[in-house]
């Protein structure tokens, strides 16, 4: 693991262990997938997958993570960049999730203990083979 993701990690204080817990779920589900910290607005988060990227309004294209992991002050956030047949894969799939609350591509929760583990997984595998079958439209979107 780099330097710059321990730090990131040691940098969460008491929620540390928890996005360890998410960590370690995404690497099962997406195994051998790259990983490192990406820097947002003043923040920064854990990004998975770097895949090519052009919002709308840009010119050019650069790149985005497919799976990002951040700590807000009352949630943890893990967001799949993945749109397949029209839809966000976590906004399509937020009632198989647990307890937890969706955006188009954002899934908030607490804990990981009130995430269904299972369809969690099987929602980080499917926008990892979409994104690799060349079947993730999110940059067009």
């Amino acid at each position: 693991m780099s330097a710059e993701v321990e730090e990131w990690f040691a940098a969460a204080g008491p929620r540390e262990a928890e996005l360890r817990r998410v960590d370690a779920l995404v690497t099962a589900a997406a195994p051998g997938i790259d990983r490192q910290v990406v820097p947002v607005g003043s923040g920064r988060m854990l990004g998975y997958g770097l895949m090519p990227y052009r919002p709308r309004s840009a010119r050019e294209t650069t790149t985005w993570p497919l799976i990002a992991l951040a700590a807000q002050k009352r949630h943890l956030s893990l967001y799949v960049c993945a749109v397949v047949d029209g839809a966000h894969l976590a906004e399509a799939r937020a009632d198989r999730l647990g307890r937890v609350s969706c955006g188009k591509s954002c899934i908030r929760f607490t804990s990981l203990d009130r995430v269904d583990h299972e369809a969690l997984t099987a929602l980080l595998q499917d926008a990892v083979a979409a994104t690799r079958a060349g079947d993730n439209v999110y940059s067009a979107g």
